[in-house]
């Protein structure tokens, strides 16, 4: 129980991640930027108090620790970010929500006893129904914009495969140490794109309250402190339980924008929003109960 709850905590920060990543969009800052000072503040903080060892026991696990720091770091980031520029903050939340399914489908390839459970699969796809829902708010005019949707699924792609990866390591090495070479790695391999999009190093924008406080809650809230707890909860629910919580998201979008910019929320949204808690328990349900017999 502590584990799901954990899982859910995540997600109620990472739900209104997209607003502060807009705020520093539209505030002077570049994608590139606001995830290396996202991920910069993160690992300030947790080198720390992160074990001191520098290196995992072998090269291979230290190639998936860096495989690590681009799905679930400057990859990841850095396409989210941008398709923010090309594309509505609805279409990204929508896409990155297909994160569940594509993790369900790389699980029953490459996870050992992660089977393709019917029930799970169907579970996830009435979430999604529901993600639709909650997204367009009544709304079911979908603007495409290629460049910025592309982006977005690649988006979630990325973290589907950072899931399956982290999955690999994550009984073979303490949370805090992998957590804090994810961050390295994140940082290290960012820093190549800064030849093309330049780090925004402009103090006014810097120091401006709204862009310190984004970035700040970004890098402690987001990053730091939902990176340590999501890497407990893959290694104790799984990649599949876990990854189905981020149907979540487009939830906690759905009430934040209702209270900070007092969007309308429409009966459609609301059947959404039951859709997705059903889907959810449904598939986390079905999977405890198929744990409980197989033990």
């Amino acid at each position: 129980m502590k584990y799901h709850v954990i899982a859910i905590l995540c997600v109620l920060i990472w739900g209104t991640t997209f607003v502060s990543t807009k705020v520093l969009l539209n505030n002077g800052l570049n994608p590139s930027s606001i995830f290396f000072y996202r991920f910069l503040l993160a690992y300030l903080v947790i080198v720390f108090i992160a074990p001191k060892r520098l290196w995992a026991d072998n090269w291979k696990d230290e190639l998936l620790l860096l495989c690590l720091g681009l799905t679930g770091g400057s990859i990841y980031f850095l396409v989210e970010n941008t398709a923010l520029e090309y594309t509505l903050v609805s279409n990204v939340a929508l896409l990155v929500c297909t994160t569940p399914l594509l993790t369900i489908v790389l699980s029953h390839w490459f996870v050992k006893g992660e089977r393709l459970r019917k029930r799970v699969l169907y579970g996830s796809l009435l979430a999604l129904a529901g993600v639709v829902c909650v997204i367009y708010n009544g709304n079911f005019v979908l603007k495409t914009h290629p460049i910025g949707d592309i982006l977005s699924l690649i988006a979630s792609l990325m973290w589907a495969i950072y899931t399956i990866i982290l999955k690999r390591l994550d009984h073979r090495y303490p949370v805090m140490f992998l957590t804090r070479k994810i961050f390295f790695y994140g940082l290290l391999t960012i820093l190549p794109v800064f030849c093309c999009s330049p780090l925004i190093g402009d103090t006014k924008i810097l120091f401006r309250p709204v862009v310190t406080g984004n970035l700040l809650f970004l890098g402690l809230f987001a990053s730091m402190l939902c990176y340590v707890l999501w890497n407990n909860t893959i290694k104790y629910l799984g990649t599949i339980r876990s990854s189905n919580y981020l149907y979540f998201n487009p939830i906690v979008s759905l009430i934040t924008s209702a209270i900070v910019i007092h969007e309308r929320i429409t009966l459609i949204a609301l059947v959404g929003a039951a859709l997705v808690l059903s889907g959810v328990y449904w598939a986390g349900r079905k999977q405890e109960k198929e744990s409980t017999t197989a033990s």
